[in-house]
């Protein structure tokens, strides 16, 4: 029996040993499948089970239940930026002077709201000083209680407060700022949750697919929600833009909470094909106890180039979204109405380029073609490089139809980007990946307080060669974010994030193999 005991412990730490390499597929042939492979914790599975089920067509997501999640998910992030971005276009109906009759006949101009610049600048960035504060504990929280928990509670709220917003800012400007604090606050959870809930439901080798589709709802929302609120505020006034995009958050809110589950083995609508293949390939997934290094997060190179990667993505995409129709306006001369539509283009490609990168990205893991370290390099280094060209090229043109394309190709460029670094946290450290999201999500926010500040200060005078600086400036910070990430980034699991009980099991098989007297007593 001693004997035998020896030899299981010896076989058992070769698995966790297993556990620690990377995933490896030997490139097939054209009329090969996918050769099975091991997952994190070195059991065996199919690539090819997923696609060989009797779930139907890979086309038809919603038989299984991982992408339904994933489409959800979607709608959520669409949610999040509807709900975020709805008050830059109430804010101009609400101080726009209007004409009015009064009974007597006489017709006079007024306003709702007498609220100077500093006023208006103040309010729409007050939204990031909660925004920022909630990152790392909600990614904590996530894996604690479930983030498919406080994703969903922390939309929901936000789009409670977004219904009371009308009431409470014809009461007090202050409120509207509290309210716009707290709903940031909320929102803070949302990215570091989605991670939690991916570390549950997405297999290694699909998490770029699932997590890009989700993220796509961000750009989706941020597409649709700006001309939807202009149309409200001018149909029905400015507070049924909250009105309206308070209630699709709620109708959400019921529906998410309701179809989606912790993990997959708590729904009881996944078929037992779908959850065999997402247990075998995660093994074991329980984020419950996990305890956090800290103090390795913050020293582990691969960390602080995704960190880096995330701020130098959000630097772009932030002065953009906040600039660029003032760009267009004065310094391209599209008129109000047109400059509202350029401005949501390079959104809308990036939404679609999203899903393009994220299928590429698995699709080159799967078949081996590249490792998930060289796929992550690749597509944020290749993106990065390239916005920091087209960025450039910008600058020099000058010119609406040069300025728009160079702009819209850098923007959409960036999906490449997001397939890189957005689920990286989940390659080096699924347990923690919340948490990770949340470290690297913070640092990302402060572009979005700093980026239109700085922005303000360079563009005095509404000259070509103030904006040239301000893109000069955004190039360099995505070329040095490609050096960074291409240098230090890493698609493998990190020592420091190996399961507790695999390392404990690991030194006691390396014991028992070394324990001669064991083995001379068994004899």
């Amino acid at each position: 029996m001693n004997c035998l005991w020896s030899w299981w412990v010896k076989l058992d730490g070769l698995c966790e040993v297993l556990s620690d390499t990377s995933v490896t597929v030997s490139s097939p042939s054209a009329h090969q499948m996918s050769p099975p492979v091991r997952n994190e914790n070195g059991v065996e599975y199919d690539l090819n089970s997923s696609d060989g089920d009797t779930l139907g067509a890979s086309w038809q997501f919603w038989r299984r239940r991982r992408y339904v999640v994933a489409f959800l998910a979607f709608l959520g992030f669409f949610n999040v930026y509807a709900l975020r971005v709805n008050l830059s276009v109430a804010i101009v109906a609400m101080t726009a002077r209007r004409n009015i009759t009064l009974n007597n006949g006489t017709m006079i101009i007024t306003r709702d709201f007498e609220w100077d610049s500093k006023m208006k600048g103040l309010l729409l960035s007050s939204f990031f000083y909660g925004y920022i504060i909630t990152q790392i504990p909600g990614g904590w929280l996530a894996a604690r209680v479930g983030g498919n928990r406080v994703f969903g509670i922390g939309i929901a709220v936000t789009a409670f407060l977004t219904l009371l917003t009308p009431p409470l800012t014809y009461v007090s400007v202050y409120l509207l700022l509290a309210v716009r604090i707290v709903e940031g606050i909320f929102e803070g959870v949302t990215y570091p949750c989605i991670h939690a809930v991916w570390a549950q439901w997405a297999p290694p080798i699909e998490r770029s697919r699932l997590a890009t589709l989700a993220f796509s709802g961000s750009y989706v929302g941020t597409v649709v929600s700006l001309p939807i609120s202009g149309y409200l505020a001018e149909q029905f006034g400015w507070p049924y833009i909250f009105y309206v995009f308070g209630a699709v958050g709620l109708i959400w809110f019921s529906i998410w909470w309701t179809v989606v589950k912790e993990g997959p083995e708590e729904d009881s609508g996944i078929s037992p094909q779908e959850l065999k293949y997402i247990k075998d390939s995660l093994g074991n997934t329980s984020l419950k106890d996990v305890v956090h290094p800290w103090g390795k997060f913050l020293t582990s190179p691969p960390v602080w180039s995704i960190v880096m990667a995330h701020f130098s993505e959000n630097w772009g995409f932030y002065t953009l979204l906040t600039q660029l129709p003032t760009f267009m306006k004065d310094t391209l001369k599209f008129e109000l109405e047109k400059t509202g539509v350029m401005s949501a283009l390079p959104y809308l490609v990036m939404a679609i380029v999203l899903q393009f990168a994220g299928h590429l990205a698995d699709w080159l893991r799967s078949k081996g073609i590249l490792t998930t370290t060289q796929v992550r390099k690749l597509f944020n280094c290749g993106a990065f490089i390239s916005q920091t060209v087209f960025m450039l090229l910008a600058a020099f043109l000058l010119t609406p139809a040069g300025a728009v394309t160079c702009l819209t190709i850098a923007v959409g460029l960036g999906a490449f980007a997001w397939s890189g670094f957005s689920v990286n946290h989940l390659d080096i450290a699924p347990q923690h990946a919340s948490v990770l999201m949340g470290l690297s999500n913070t640092v990302a926010t402060l572009p979005g307080i700093i980026s239109p500040v700085i922005t303000g200060y360079i563009v005095q005078n509404k000259q070509a060669s103030e904006w040239q600086i301000v893109f000069y400036i955004a190039s360099a910070i995505y070329l040095v974010g490609a050096i960074i990430y291409g240098v230090f980034a890493s698609g493998e699991r990190q020592s420091w994030a190996k399961d507790k009980l695999q390392i404990v099991r690991t030194v006691k098989s390396e014991q028992c193999y070394s324990n001669s007297a064991v083995e001379v007593d068994a004899a």
